[in-house]
């Protein structure tokens, strides 16, 4: 934005506000504004869009607090203030009486000003950081020069194989332009990706802000994520635990691999697959087959017989002793 603008623009009435505004109540007006006058709210409206840009341009300004105390006080050493040529017979107020206060001298002395050095733009230069008048930026040069677009944030939600393996996939921006988005492989739920550069445009030329986009990953059936590992529970009988068994252990998109269960193995043990889990740049996991004995839901007969048998078989031992002693002490 051309600085000379803010002599000439009242941002504070063009966002409705006013001039002690707090930072909050000044974010809470635009939000409301810029949904009201959004080119999408209003597609083929003209003049709603010259308003969306107004406040825009208002705002950026406002909501910057450099950018904004130099604002307040240009348009407090502007107001009122004629610009006369050298040796005009205009009243009094003008140009050099502006400049008369700031320099300690008195209401007739005239200046003048040439198109090279020594120019309008080197006397404001010298007081707000060598700024040059006229040129398009978010502030004074030395201020952080054009402003930067706004971020946007987004969401979107993808399956459990596409944020283990990664994918390219596409979003609708909300102007409808189509968006390509690169999920990297081992994407975690929650986790945000940047997309620079695909934000809001800048009001004054600079560079555009950023989407953040958050991730959601849905859960799968069967595997869970355990950093790079992938972990699934097996179901096994007791017999299959006691005496030991070959038993078959599903992979994440693959055919199932074989997994030897040694006689005794208690409920909870893990059983590792090298190399099977999330494959990413970072390295490679493991698959976790975690053991869970499986207790029949129903007996015949004559199995209850054989059990109660096995039972009684057993040596007279209690195997909660240990928690139980441990608790106590």
């Amino acid at each position: 934005m051309a600085s000379q603008d803010w002599f000439d623009k009242d941002f504070y009435k063009v966002l409705g506000v006013s001039k002690d505004v707090s930072e909050a109540d000044l974010k809470k007006t635009y939000r409301k504004l810029a949904r009201k006058y959004h080119p999408d709210s209003n597609p083929g409206d003209a003049a709603a869009e010259a308003k969306f840009k107004e406040i825009s341009e208002a705002y950026s300004v406002l909501s910057d607090p450099e950018e904004r105390k130099e604002y307040d006080q240009i348009r407090a050493m502007g107001s009122g203030a004629r610009f006369t040529a050298p040796g005009g017979g205009g009243a009094g107020g003008g140009f050099d009486d502006v400049f008369g206060g700031m320099f300690g001298q008195g209401g007739n002395q005239r200046y003048t000003f040439q198109q090279g050095g020594g120019g309008f733009d080197d006397v404001f230069g010298g007081l707000f950081g060598n700024g040059r008048f006229g040129q398009t930026s978010g502030g004074f040069q030395g201020y952080g020069g054009p402003t930067r677009g706004r971020d946007v944030t987004a969401h979107t939600t993808i399956d459990f194989v596409t944020a283990t393996r990664g994918e390219t996939i596409t979003l609708q921006a909300s102007d409808g332009k189509p968006i390509k988005v690169k999920i990297p492989a081992g994407v975690a739920d929650g986790q945000k990706i940047k997309l620079r550069g695909k934000g809001q445009p800048s009001p004054d030329g600079g560079e555009a802000g950023d989407i953040v986009l958050t991730v959601t990953v849905r859960k799968h059936p069967v595997f869970e994520r355990d950093g790079l590992n992938l972990r699934v529970t097996v179901p096994v009988t007791f017999a299959e635990a006691a005496l030991g068994a070959t038993i078959e252990v599903p992979t994440l998109g693959g055919d199932p691999v074989k997994l030897r269960v040694a006689p005794g193995t208690p409920s909870g043990r893990v059983l590792r697959v090298k190399g099977r889990g999330v494959e990413t740049s970072k390295g490679t996991g493991d698959l976790l087959a975690v053991v869970q004995i499986a207790v029949p839901s129903h007996l015949s007969g004559e199995a209850k017989e054989k059990l109660e048998e096995f039972a009684a078989s057993l040596p007279q031992e209690n195997p909660r002793d240990d928690i139980l002693a441990k608790a106590r002490s």
